[in-house]
């Protein structure tokens, strides 16, 4: 029986295969990578009803290694929404099917933004939180949104002074 998430969810289950890994048997972090952008982009898409692009991918921590033969479930979900923007959030649980082992391999965020047929941002469907979990899932993307853009005035101001000339 398929469980039906709602639309600000989605997860995808994917079987780790030897043409994934490097010579230890460990998943390529890449490979990694690329499925944590699908994933981003199927569940922010489906959620504005709309094409998106990724704008940018924060902390992406890899826990612990993911090997060859283990289920990999990237669990997303729009924690927040701009004008035309969202934030996605992934979590990544592996399984070793023999073992029954189940880890906590990876997480991150990813920003997606919305375009229209003519390639420009379009507005999304604002998020409304109606758990505990997403309400504390929105303030937790409010903080992490702060924080990014005092990342951004601090490369801004430390591109500057390098791109000035000495006095």
């Amino acid at each position: 029986m398929m469980k039906t998430l709602p639309s600000h969810q989605l997860e995808m289950t994917v079987l780790m295969t030897p043409d994934m890994a490097n010579f230890t048997g460990n998943v390529h972090g890449g490979t990694v990578l690329k499925f944590l952008d699908q994933v981003a982009y199927a569940c922010a898409s489906r959620y504005a009803g709309a094409y998106v692009v990724t704008l940018s991918v924060d902390r992406v921590v890899f826990r612990q290694p993911i090997h060859v033969g283990e289920l990999v479930t990237f669990m997303a979900s729009v924690n927040s929404t701009g004008h035309t923007s969202m934030e996605v959030g992934i979590k990544v649980i592996t399984e070793d099917i023999r073992s029954k082992v189940v880890r906590h391999a990876n997480s991150c965020f990813f920003t997606m933004v919305a375009v229209g047929d003519d390639k420009r941002p379009t507005a999304v469907p604002p998020f409304v939180p109606t758990t505990p979990e997403e309400h504390r899932r929105v303030a937790a993307a409010q903080r992490r949104h702060a924080l990014r853009r005092q990342l951004d005035e601090i490369e801004r101001s430390e591109l500057t002074a390098v791109v000035s000339p000495a006095s």
